[in-house]
């Protein structure tokens, strides 16, 4: 590897598509997934979270990264459920390499963390039918409702950056 940093991107994604492939061929993970309404809890009508104000969110918890060192925040498993909420509320699919961007954190320890989620039931592996190189991430249905109810919890006691 050069010190070309469009080369050592190139060399990354190649990488990351390599660690998907590998992932992909462990099998789809734990559960199905589907796209079911998420949790409603108790909260009743209305509460359920919105993909815009989770994606906020997560554009707050950016803006910290401009003013603090990044890793003094790291989260990867919050970023990677909240990433995931809202793809799942707008009712697209995450790509690993994608989610490994997500999780703002090295793609190895996206990628441990993913392995760790999936083996927990949070998250599920649904193979790409139109790429078999590529492997798409999606929430258990036990985690979107579980997230759900969270992060209307959250919206009940106020304004804050998760």
């Amino acid at each position: 590897m050069g010190d070309d940093p469009v080369q050592r991107l190139r060399e990354l994604g190649a990488e990351v598509a390599r660690i998907a492939q590998a992932l992909s061929a462990l099998g789809p993970g734990s559960g199905v997934a589907d796209r079911r309404p998420p949790y409603r809890g108790e909260a009743g009508e209305g509460a359920e979270p919105s993909a815009p104000a989770i994606r906020a969110m997560i554009r707050a918890r950016r803006t910290r990264d401009q003013y603090f060192a990044p890793e003094l925040f790291a989260d990867p498993a919050w970023d990677i459920l909240l990433d995931l909420m809202a793809a799942r509320l707008e009712g697209r699919d995450v790509a690993v390499s994608s989610l490994c961007i997500a999780a703002a954190v090295p793609p190895t320890t996206a990628l441990r963390w993913i392995s760790a989620m999936t083996e927990q039931g949070l998250l599920v592996r649904i193979a790409d039918a139109d790429d078999r190189r590529r492997v798409f991430i999606r929430l258990s249905n036990d985690a979107a409702e579980r997230m759900a109810a969270c992060l209307a919890a959250l919206n009940r006691n106020g304004p804050q950056v998760a």
